[in-house]
């Protein structure tokens, strides 16, 4: 696949970021030509976040490119390329959010985390979801985690901030299902709750008045499968979107059955949510615990059932947070803004409630005023 010649240099020219001790000299030849200007991207825009997200330097001349830098950094820097070779070997485009996940699942890999795994000729294997339109990789660790929990588990779980992937995985990995003749059937579903707004009366038939509340899982759909494909799904019933007050007396078998927002469920739609579920189907249960729409003092579905559940074997959960994040990196650093002030609250909280209880030994119980 690629010739590499390494040299270690004791300049601190080499590399100003690295001590001199830990400076690396890395060269990579890629084969096929025809594939470097998609691997180091327009104007080496590749090579760049490289360069910005690991702190080396990334030259490329012809179909090389010399790494300098830290030996961490070259190291991640040439399994994230050569994983990246590998995609477009296989026919894959790559774009910059792949090259930011191949950067992840290196740094994993550079850090021994037990995902991704290493095939024997050290070469990250990435968990993968392939349908006709397109191949889906993961991007992070838990990414990773998740398309193989969903390979291995028939109740699969997956929490944790928005623009993580967790929805756009579970509809890829439903679809793939589904293309493969694996299950007859494709239902999705979501809890008709407003997010904090009153929509008020939708005019139109029932689907006019739900399709708003599962617009975001028809997108997935539609970016996984041919249009045509989805339509005819849809009006043959092979491919259902309703939403979860449409479960109840059902008994869903060969099937797979993705819950999104699951976090708005109540502890009555979650149980019979769960309780659908038959012969030869899975569920996949997508939702945000931090992001719950229901009612003041309403307990959340979603929340007992991670408590209730996680101890059975049959059950996987997979929890995502703010560095699973692959939308805008804005994005990121938004959930993490947000997690920290909740943490916070939650701190003064505890605090407020252990000074109450220092007092009232000095005070004692208050005695009820006698007329």
């Amino acid at each position: 696949m690629t010739r590499e010649s390494t040299s270690s240099s004791r300049k601190q020219s080499d590399q100003a970021a690295a001590p001199a001790s830990d400076a690396t000299h890395v060269v990579l030849a890629f084969e096929d030509n025809r594939l470097i200007g998609d691997l180091f991207g327009q104007f080496d825009q590749n090579l760049a976040l490289i360069e910005q997200r690991l702190g080396i330097d990334a030259i490329a001349r012809g179909n090389q490119v010399t790494l300098k830098g830290s030996q961490a950094g070259c190291s991640q820097a040439r399994n994230a390329l050569e994983a990246l070779y590998q995609r477009l070997l296989q026919g894959q485009e790559v774009h910059p959010g792949d090259v930011d996940g191949a950067l992840r699942m290196a740094a994993a890999a550079e850090a021994q985390l037990p995902l991704p795994t290493l095939e024997p000729k050290s070469r990250l294997a990435f968990a993968q979801i392939a349908t006709r339109r397109k191949t889906i990789v993961a991007r992070t660790p838990t990414q990773d985690a998740y398309i193989r929990s969903m390979d291995r588990a028939d109740l699969i779980f997956g929490t944790g901030p928005a623009g993580t992937g967790k929805t756009f995985l579970a509809v890829a990995y439903a679809a793939a299902l589904l293309e493969r003749g694996d299950v007859a059937r494709l239902i999705l579903s979501r809890p008709a709750v407003e997010a904090g707004e009153r929509l008020g009366f939708l005019p139109g038939e029932m689907k006019d008045k739900v399709d708003p509340y599962l617009r975001p899982i028809y997108d997935a759909l539609y970016e996984m499968m041919p249009a045509e494909k989805v339509d005819r799904g849809l009006q043959s019933g092979m491919i259902e979107v309703a939403p979860l007050a449409f479960m109840r007396g059902r008994t869903l078998s060969n099937a797979v059955v993705l819950l999104d927002e699951a976090q708005n469920t109540t502890s009555m739609q979650m149980k019979m949510f769960l309780t659908r579920l038959g012969e030869g189907s899975k569920m996949i249960v997508t939702g945000d615990p931090s992001q719950i729409d229901l009612p003041a003092g309403q307990k959340s579905g979603l929340r007992e059932a991670l408590g209730l559940l996680t101890d059975i074997p049959a059950v996987a959960h997979v929890r995502f947070n703010e560095t699973d994040v692959v939308r805008h990196e804005l994005v990121g650093r938004i959930v993490t803004a947000y997690d920290n002030a909740s943490r916070q609250e939650s701190e003064a909280r505890e605090r407020r409630y252990a000074e109450r209880q220092r007092e009232e030994p000095a005070t004692g119980p208050r005695k009820a005023a006698t007329s």
